[in-house]
């Protein structure tokens, strides 16, 4: 008997990074209003960790054991994006990023959705653009910073400076960003001009 693929393991994990999305950000409600305690922050850091471990395994597996479906290669960018998009708004209305450091945070964004677009747009005219090695490497700097910035204060009180250090690599992150944003663009931009 043939199981339905859009319930293997691989697709369950990606579905579990995107339910993960919600429950962070519920995680800095208290009493209806956005207030991040130390227990908040915590909580919501170990379940941040969770759902970056499935990006890494949902993938691994679904090749490993040749469960790839178009579910899962639809949600997988789209889990992907949710995470570090959400977490970073998240962090900007808490406070945690603020002033110049908004800024890496904006570039982020709008190269997530920028590239998007542009996939969305060289998928109808079935040309592929592949991740780059650069571009793996700038989605684990980002997750480093999500991850110190949501133990913010809390993280601070344990190791000192643990706020500044996911600042100082939310700002890494945005450089990469705009690099690897520009790569696919110089890519992409010669399928466009040519049609």
């Amino acid at each position: 008997m043939m199981t339905n693929k859009a319930y293997n393991l691989p697709n369950l994990l990606t579905y579990a990074r995107i339910l993960a999305v919600p429950v962070v950000v519920f995680c800095f409600f208290i009493e209806g209003r956005l207030q991040a305690s130390d227990l908040a922050r915590w909580s919501a850091l170990g379940i941040f960790v969770a759902a970056s471990i499935t990006d890494f395994f949902d993938g691994y597996l679904a090749r490993k054991w040749e469960q790839t479906s178009n579910i899962g290669r639809m949600l997988d960018p789209i889990a992907d994006k949710l995470v570090v998009s959400v977490i970073l708004l998240l962090l900007a209305a808490e406070g945690t990023i603020a002033g110049w450091s908004l800024w890496a945070a904006v570039i982020i964004l709008c190269r997530e959705i920028l590239v998007s677009g542009l996939r969305e747009y060289l998928a109808a005219l079935e040309v592929s653009v592949p991740v780059t090695r650069l571009a793996k490497w700038k989605t684990t700097i980002q997750l480093l910073a999500i991850g110190f910035l949501l133990a913010g204060p809390a993280g601070d009180k344990i190791l000192p400076f643990i706020t500044e250090a996911g600042l100082v690599l939310l700002w890494v992150s945005a450089l990469v960003t705009l690099y690897t944003g520009w790569d696919y663009f110089r890519s992409g931009l010669k399928h466009v001009i040519e049609e």
